[in-house]
C-alpha cells in the first residue's frame, strides 16, 4: 500500500509542475505581447494574432497533463482491494456441497 500512496503523490508533484511550468509559459508569453505592444503600439493586433497559435499550443499541454493525471489515477486505482472482493458469494458455496 505504500507504493501505491507514494504513486498517488508522484502523479501529484508531476501534474502541478506541469500546471505550473504552463501557467509560467503563458505569463512570459502575455508579457512579451504586451512589452511590445507598449514599444509599438501599431503592432497590438499583429502581436495578438502571434500570440494565439502559442498561447493554445501551452494550454493544450496543460489539458495534455490533465489526461495523464486522470489516466494515472485510474491505473493507480486498479491497484486498490475491493472490499468483500476475495469472499466467495454464499450461492456458490451451496451448489459445491
Amino acid at each position: 500500500m505504500l507504493h501505491l500512496g507514494l504513486g498517488y503523490i508522484g502523479v501529484g508533484i508531476g501534474a502541478g509542475l506541469c500546471i505550473i511550468g504552463a501557467s509560467f509559459g503563458i505569463a512570459r508569453l502575455a508579457a512579451a505581447a504586451l512589452e511590445g505592444a507598449a514599444r509599438q503600439p501599431e503592432a497590438a493586433g499583429s502581436l495578438q494574432t502571434m500570440m494565439i497559435i502559442p498561447a493554445a499550443m501551452i494550454e493544450g499541454l496543460g489539458l495534455l497533463s490533465v489526461v495523464a493525471i486522470l489516466l494515472a489515477v485510474l491505473t493507480l486505482n486498479k491497484g486498490v482491494p475491493v472490499a468483500g472482493a476475495a469472499a466467495e458469494p454464499p450461492a456458490a458455496t451451496a451448489s459445491a456441497h
